[in-house]
């Protein structure tokens, strides 16, 4: 308490002490003799100059005099190295540190994808779907739920569980959703303003999008590509029309467009789903009781070679620790108990396509210089219906009885032939439904005798819905059939598993192994307010104002497994599963899951799905609403010391919540639902200088306290076990608290004339509340869920490991961590034009290297998900109506996950390095009618594939295929 006392005095006299600061620099500029103009050499233009001042609707974090009276708009820049130009003169005018993407022309971003676009910006990192499509950001060596996202000034919120492998709690933003045409500007705050809305302790990213008076007059803008995908080996289409109108008067105006595309979503890979080592008994351990395998192993070795196991293994022998000795010459009890194989591992292909559908309206109304009104709507959906299907070979309570097995010195198995083994295929056909709109009015009064009052409000309605329907249809090879398989993990990406059976023939004697009806439904609801009052003009001025905000999250999960599994077994019938199975194009069979939906009455179950806990993509079912009430004072100053000009932003920023959460909890073997409530507020301050130095270096220092609320998912008071093997379960944990951030920044740029500088930015972050899995290994009869809930498959796995009271189960919970994460980190970035060596020519180029340590006691904390070494690079020509753009993307290998995955102490997702080579290139016809320009885009040219491991590199976990992209097309304007 007296901790939190002190901090909010520090914060109050911050607070003081920066506003009169800034009282003084407008006393002095009132009295004080005008500043002679600076010459162009000593100001560059600036955004505003070439009409592309900041915009009403968001933060205005880059403010210079002319602004006040403005009351402009983003203008397009009409080429790409323009585009640029007007970045570089943004970073240089701002006082606090940011960096910003522009687009060359109305409809035209550099890239085609928001996030990929931002991916060039130092210090961010994408996280993409494993068909390559960038879909969230994260900045600064945090994930992505550190980020918060604006659209237009708002808070903005996304329903979707993510990409395929995701689970996307929605404080992250799926960026894939929104559509590139529509946006003018994204800009990210890596430094907060108080005037900023709380949330991002990585960073603030605002998009703005396109409105009539970013390019006055009357305009129609189209463009239509064709879209070839190597995996898929299909072209097709993209397609966007843009319309925008001012009157004659320039007091109104209209913007209106529409942009639909299509994709192939297919993807080839392998998965294994983690790995696991032997349960071995006592005998197989070679003592009297007790066990000698690591606690949360699964792979259950039978205790007598059962019939037809294969291999020329003899029915009836006792499998003990002699046998297993002798048919694994070389290896030890130790090494045998301790072995590492795929908890299934799998060829995985994913065949589909990729709806998407956006609409837009702006208006415009601008009575007079004092008076500025907008509306801004925006629809976006997207569907995707896809067919997913594996062939695995069960690891994870399977019975598989090892011979001639060799492991390496992480026990890691590298060969072996293994007998008695069992496959099962998984086919899902996945239909995913997202729709998301957006409606903001607002506007900007100068008031005043010389307009030098200012307030700006704005208010917004958002809501976005997600549904998915993935049922699954499981069929198995039976045991005792003389299947055995060749394991070979000695090189390559994956390990390669060989079967001694055809496993693309339907007449192979498949048998049922389980159906599912697991269905999900999110939606997030998003509404509130904000006012700003400035007194002052934008270099010099007090600030204050209030925000609301009212942000709501619901996830639905629905599970009829049951009741279908019993049509499914009675359809089946006599007649067995050939009728319903066909051989594959992916080498193995595929289900006629059309025929065998229709003869189930898979329709009426899916749509009569009772509500369970927990969804399949891993998220708790629940929703959480969080109403904020926020207030801000701010300062602003600009001085004049001996030539040189300091900017000065600082203040601070209150925010308090009133958070309710809900979900269905298993309470004494019964579902109950329940709510549960908190309340907190926080002081924020935020200080942000920078100083010219020179003409053309600027010098900056920033300081501030951020906060981020952890994630609703985890919040949600229920246990989530939902997995099929019954070896893993999560709870929530509704008495989270947001993490809280104290933030240095420190570095500057040197201005080197065009579009060119040089920066680099020293930051360091102290995180505290962050949070850590806790995990536990208990028997399953401790959880309080009755065995009868768990579904056949579940209690099939339970029994093989001992039953539940001996079945142990990995269960993990959010904690906020007793310590202290402290995250350092650099950005170095460069943008040279070469005009010197070939006109039109330059480069970008940026690098960031991010480092963390857990200081203090308890569970450690650590960020996952990042690459500590990113770096961008590209390389530009433009020229003679032409352009030629080529980017290449690294992130260095990182840690994916906390530790104790699939119940081993030791066990953590890593992904591999990555490297992404894009091509695109454009000329127009300047002399045509409607200027059309032919675009050709590469998107992943080297083919890079995506690759995850457990811990040790030959342990894959994920490996994925996505192809390249090439796109053709045409743009134009009327």
């Amino acid at each position: 308490m007296q901790a939190r006392i002190a901090r909010t005095v520090l914060s109050h006299a911050l607070s003081l002490a920066l506003l009169g600061v800034v009282g003084t620099a407008q006393a002095q500029d009132a009295t004080a003799s005008q500043t002679p103009s600076q010459t162009p050499s000593q100001n560059p233009a600036k955004p505003q100059d070439k009409k592309a001042a900041t915009t009403d609707g968001q933060n205005a974090n880059t403010q210079n005099p002319e602004q006040t009276k403005t009351l402009g708009a983003v203008n397009v820049s009409g080429s790409y190295r323009n585009s640029i130009q007007f970045q570089t003169d943004a970073k240089r005018d701002a006082t606090n540190v940011t960096d910003s993407v522009y687009a060359e022309d109305i409809g035209k971003f550099p890239d085609t994808n928001i996030a990929e676009s931002l991916n060039r910006v130092p210090g961010v990192q994408l996280t993409r779907d494993v068909d390559g499509e960038g879909v969230n950001v994260q900045i600064r060596g945090l994930g992505t739920d550190f980020t918060k996202i604006m659209l237009n000034g708002d808070q903005l919120a996304v329903a979707s569980a993510g990409g395929l492998n995701s689970q996307n709690q929605n404080r992250e933003v799926d960026l894939d959703l929104l559509p590139t045409e529509f946006f003018t500007q994204l800009t990210v705050n890596k430094t907060p303003t108080p005037s900023m809305t709380e949330g991002g302790v990585a960073g603030v990213v605002d998009m703005r999008t396109t409105r009539p008076f970013d390019n006055p007059g009357t305009h129609l803008t189209y463009s239509l590509q064709g879209q070839y995908q190597s995996i898929g080996k299909d072209v097709k289409p993209r397609g966007s029309l843009i319309g925008s109108w001012t009157n004659k008067e320039g007091t109104f105006g209209a913007t209106v467009g529409y942009t639909a595309s299509k994709s192939d979503y297919d993807v080839q890979g392998f998965e294994t789903v983690g790995w696991t080592t032997p349960q071995l008994t006592a005998a197989q351990c070679g003592n009297a009781s007790g066990h000698c395998s690591p606690a949360g192993g699964s792979w259950v070795i039978p205790g007598t070679v059962p019939a037809n196991a294969g291999l020329g293994l003899t029915q009836g022998q006792a499998i003990n620790n002699a046998w297993l000795l002798a048919h694994n010459p070389g290896l030890t009890t130790a090494q045998l108990a301790n072995a590492l194989i795929p908890r299934l591992g799998r060829d995985a292909y994913t065949h589909g396509t990729n709806d998407h559908q956006s609409a837009m309206a702006s208006f415009e109304w601008r009575p007079s210089d004092a008076a500025h009104f907008y509306l801004d709507t925006l629809f976006s959906q997207k569907e995707k219906h896809f067919d997913r299907l594996d062939m695995n070979l069960i690891g994870r309570s399977g019975q598989l009885i090892p011979t001639n097995m060799q492991v390496d010195q992480n026990d890691v198995v590298t060969q072996a032939n293994f007998a008695n083994a069992q496959y099962f295929l998984e086919d899902r056909p996945y239909d995913q439904h997202t729709k998301f709109y957006n409606i903001n009015p607002g506007g900007t009064l100068l008031l005043g005798s010389d307009g030098d009052v200012k307030l700006d409000f704005q208010a917004y309605t958002q809501r976005s819905w997600y549904r998915q329907y993935a049922p699954s249809i499981d069929v198995q090879t039976p045991l005792n059939q003389n299947i055995s398989v060749n394991y070979n993990n000695t090189g390559g990406q994956y390990p390669t598993i060989t079967p001694s059976v055809n496993l693309n023939d339907p007449n192979l004697g498949w048998q049922y192994y389980r159906v599912n009806i697991q269905n999900e439904t999110r939606t997030t609801d998003n509404k509130g307010t904000r006012w700003d009052l400035q007194w002052g003009d934008d270099s010099n001025n007090l600030r204050t104002g209030i925000a609301y905000d009212d942000i709501s999250r619901q996830i639905k999960a629905y599970d009829n497994s049951a009741a279908w599994a019993s049509a499914v077994q009675a359809a089946v019938g006599a007649n067995g599963w050939s009728q319903y199975i066909k051989p594959g194009k992916d080498g193995f069979i595929a289900i006629d899951y059309a025929a065998l939906m229709a003869a189930t009455n898979y329709d009426y179950l899916n749509a009569t799905a009772p509500l369970t806990t927990a969804a399949a993509s891993g998220a708790n079912a629940g929703n959480i609403e969080e109403r904020t009430w926020a207030w801000y004072l701010e300062g602003n100053g600009k001085w004049d010391l001996g030539g040189h000009e300091l900017r000065v932003n600082g203040g601070v920023r209150h925010a308090a919540t009133d958070q309710t959460i809900a979900g269905p909890s298993s309470i004494g073997g019964q579902l109950q639902y329940v709510t549960l409530k908190n309340t907190y507020g926080y002081y924020l301050p935020s200080f942000n200088a920078a100083f010219n130095a020179t003409d053309d270096v600027v010098l900056r220092l920033a300081a501030s306290r951020s906060l981020t609320r952890p994630d609703p998912s985890a919040m949600v008071p229920n246990t989530n076990f939902s997995d099929p093997a019954a070896e893993i379960a999560t709870q929530g944990n509704p008495k989270l608290a947001p993490y809280l951030s104290t933030n240095l920044d420190f570095g500057g740029e040197w201005y080197t004339g065009n579009e060119g500088y040089l920066a680099l930015d020293l930051f360091g972050k102290r995180i505290k509340g962050f949070t850590v899995s806790g995990t536990n290994l208990v028997p399953f009869s401790q959880m309080g869920i009755p065995f009868s809930s768990l579904t056949d498959t579940q209690q099939q796995a339970i029994n093989l490991r001992g039953g539940p009271s001996q079945a142990m189960v990995q269960v993990s919970q959010q904690v906020n961590a007793d310590g202290t994460l402290f995250i350092k980190g650099a950005e170095a970035n460069w943008v040279q034009p070469l005009d010197f060596v070939v006109k039109g020519l330059g480069v970008q180029a940026n690098y960031t290297v991010t480092s963390q340590k857990s200081i203090g006691s308890g569970v450690p904390a650590q960020a996952i998900g990042v690459s500590p070494h990113t770096y961008n690079v590209t390389t530009y020509w433009e020229n003679y109506g032409a352009m030629v753009r080529l980017s290449y993307t690294w992130n260095s290998a990182q840690v994916s996950s906390t530790a104790n995955q699939n119940g081993l102490p030791f066990a953590q997702i890593k992904t591999d390095a990555r490297g992404q080579l894009d091509l695109s290139a454009s000329y127009q016809f300047a002399q045509w009618m409607s200027k059309p320009t032919l675009t050709f885009n590469v998107i992943n040219m080297t083919k890079a594939n995506f690759r995850q491991t457990l811990t040790y590199n030959n342990a894959a976990y994920t490996y994925y295929t996505p192809g390249y992209t090439i796109m053709l097309g045409i743009r134009g304007t009327f």
